[in-house]
Parts: structure tokens; C-alpha cells; sequence
């Protein structure tokens, strides 16, 4: 069975473990273990008896509720199946521009969605010395030695970054709305960042007729089966993303599962008040095993750099421990010396560390 590109796979995983799926604990796919929330749950049976009907192709009543959400019109919102579909339409159009720019290390579907727009891609690093400890991160001198114009191009990147974990500031991005033609913001991580700390350019979208915002609601709400995010941007742009797509890519359950979601205070607030301290006890965990540094985060994950190879460390985790880590083959920046853990409950944090002590104490 061929390597997974994505975290998550737990086919592959217990295909290669020897188990179950459900034997296997995930923390490749950086989902809340703390939901689905029971109020989606609730909502989701509320609507069997309405699948003998196609859902509204317009989604009037998801949209007026994501607008109420971000204060915001119904017009600047478009509901997808999950933010990948919503990337491809962006990839439509940022193909059509001289060029891309990316932040790399880049999630791995942004390569997907350019290329199959045949879209020149120009890459730079996070980092004038991207590498751990550095104390570089930022956005830098993005498109500045760039041989094109960012007048006549696009910019793609993901905020908190993906797969460092790093949050950059708003006035870090928004310089670069008055640079580039398009501006696409992935803010699939957006969400764990408690509100006194985010940096959701959702705010200013109505300014910038150039921006678009990419909501997922997959990793804080655990809902990464029914497939659901949504794009912000001017009414006009989505108007013609519409055209181009099939009817109906929300069904009806997963349309009922978000407006409940998202009105879900308690919830939301449950998971701030959880990942901050799970995140930190994570992270001084796996900075006490040799061999391991892990980056700091504002997201529910943490990149790991790792003095052995991270793609066996992965198969002896899974075939000793039944525990599935995330290699980073696919970000060609880091290669076979780092990987991803989710942020999970504080037993399965301690599962995992205590695995990995022993696979890299064994090791030696």
C-alpha cells in the first residue's frame, strides 16, 4: 500500500501495524480530541429525516449563519466540501497569473491545486535561515528578489503556518494585499487561536476585493468526515466560483452540523481553555527526549525535528505501539529528519511519549 501524502490515513496505518483501525491513535491528523461537539451530533439526527431532499443549492440559511458568525454578509461567504475543494477554485484562478508565490515548507495540496492549473510556482523559505532555534520565523522578504511582478501574480499561504505552527502577525500580511493581484489566506488553524490572540484577516476581507479567507471547520470541531469549510472574498469572485463547480457540495447533514457548530460558545471556549497547557506539557515532553526538539506553536500540532529517521521511527511506533505519527516527506524542505505530532488528551500525550522514549532509548 502506497505512502500517505496526508495524516490520517489509518488504512495504511493498521494495514502496516497489523491491527485494527480502531486499535490505532492517531496523531497524525491534527483533529480536537475534544469533539465533535454534542450539539453538532444533535443536529446531524435532527436532519435524517430531511435526506429524502436535496439540500438548498443556494445554502441561504448556512450562509446567513457563518455571516452572523463573522459579522459579515451572506454575499462575502461560500460553503465547500471541506477548504480543499474551496483551494482548487482558488487554484483556478491564481493559475491564471504570471506566477505563485509560496512560503515553504508548503502543505502539500497547494503543489496539488497549482499544478493542476499548470501555475508557475516561485517558493521561499519561511525564514531567511529557516531551520530550529533560529529565531527568524516571519514572512521576510517574500516576492521581494522575485524576477516577476507581484502586481501581475498571487500569493498562497496558511496562517498559523502549516506545518511549523507558527502565527504570523496581521501586519505582517496585510502589506502584501496592496503587492500582490490575488491574495489567498488558508486559516484552516485560525480557530485554536483564542480571540484575544488571533490574527484572522476575515476582518479587513471587504477591504481588499484581491483577498481570500479559507475556513475549515475539520480540525477544531473533529468533523474531518463530513467535509466542510468555507471560502470569504468578494461577492463577485465567488459568484463565479459557483459556476464553476457541481450542485450541491454541502449535503444537508454536514450544512447542519456547521450552523450548530459554530454557535457553540461553550465548546469554543472548552477548547482554548484545554489546548494551551496540553500543547505546553506536549512540548516539554518531547524536548526531554534526546534526539528531539520540537517548535513552538499556536497551533494543535507541533513539527519535531529528529536526529533519527522520522519515516522508521513512524513504522516502529506503529508496529510496537500501535501509535501513528506524521513523516514530513511531503514538505521537501524538511525531508526524513522531522515530523508532526496533533495535540491530544493528556493520557494519549503521555502514550505517546513514553513510546517514544522507549523506541529511541532502544534504538541506541
Amino acid at each position: 500500500m502506497r505512502q500517505p501524502v496526508h495524516g490520517g490515513n489509518l488504512v495504511w496505518a493498521a494495514a502496516l501495524a497489523g491491527c485494527s483501525l480502531e486499535a490505532i491513535l492517531d496523531f497524525s491528523a491534527s483533529i480536537s480530541p475534544l469533539g465533535p461537539p454534542e450539539s453538532a451530533i444533535a443536529a446531524i439526527y435532527s436532519q435524517v429525516s430531511n435526506l429524502k431532499h436535496y439540500p438548498d443549492p443556494e445554502y441561504s440559511e448556512l450562509k446567513l449563519a457563518l455571516g452572523r458568525f463573522h459579522q459579515l454578509p451572506y454575499e462575502w461567504i461560500l460553503p465547500g466540501n471541506g477548504s480543499a475543494e474551496l483551494l482548487t477554485l482558488a487554484g483556478k484562478e491564481l493559475g491564471k497569473l504570471s506566477a505563485t508565490t509560496l512560503i515553504t515548507p508548503a502543505f502539500g495540496d497547494y503543489y496539488r491545486t497549482l499544478t493542476a492549473e499548470n501555475a508557475k510556482i516561485l517558493e521561499f523559505p519561511l525564514s531567511g535561515e529557516w531551520g530550529v532555534g533560529s529565531g527568524e520565523w516571519g514572512v521576510g522578504s517574500v516576492g521581494r528578489n522575485s524576477p516577476l511582478s507581484p502586481a501581475s501574480s498571487g500569493l498562497l499561504l496558511n496562517n498559523p503556518h502549516n506545518p511549523t505552527g507558527k502565527l504570523f502577525s496581521r501586519e505582517e500580511i496585510l502589506p502584501y494585499l496592496q503587492e500582490y493581484a490575488l491574495v489567498v489566506v488558508d486559516e484552516a488553524f485560525m480557530d485554536f487561536v483564542p480571540p484575544d490572540a488571533e490574527q484572522s484577516l476575515i476582518g479587513v476581507v471587504q477591504e481588499y476585493p484581491n483577498l481570500v479567507v479559507l475556513r475549515s471547520l475539520t480540525k477544531f470541531y473533529s468533523l474531518p468526515g463530513l467535509r466542510l469549510g468555507y471560502a470569504i472574498a468578494h461577492p463577485d469572485r465567488l459568484s463565479l466560483w459557483q459556476t464553476w463547480r457541481d450542485p450541491w457540495p454541502v449535503n444537508t447533514l454536514a450544512a447542519a452540523a456547521a450552523m450548530a457548530a459554530i454557535q457553540d460558545q461553550e465548546f469554543q471556549k472548552l477548547t482554548w481553555k484545554w489546548l494551551a497547557p496540553a500543547r505546553e506539557q506536549l512540548f516539554q515532553g518531547l524536548a526531554s527526549i534526546p534526539g528531539l526538539q520540537p517548535l513552538e506553536s499556536a497551533a494543535n500540532f507541533l513539527l519535531v525535528k529528529s536526529q533519527r529517521s522520522s519515516l522508521q521511527l513512524q513504522q516502529k511506533l506503529l508496529q510496537h505501539h500501535q501509535i501513528l505519527i506524521r513523516d514530513c516527506l511531503s514538505f521537501k524542505e524538511l525531508g526524513d529528519r522531522y515530523f508532526r505530532v496533533a495535540v491530544r488528551s493528556d493520557s494519549d500525550n503521555q502514550r505517546l511519549l513514553t513510546a517514544l522514549s522507549s523506541t529511541l532509548t532502544n534504538d541506541n
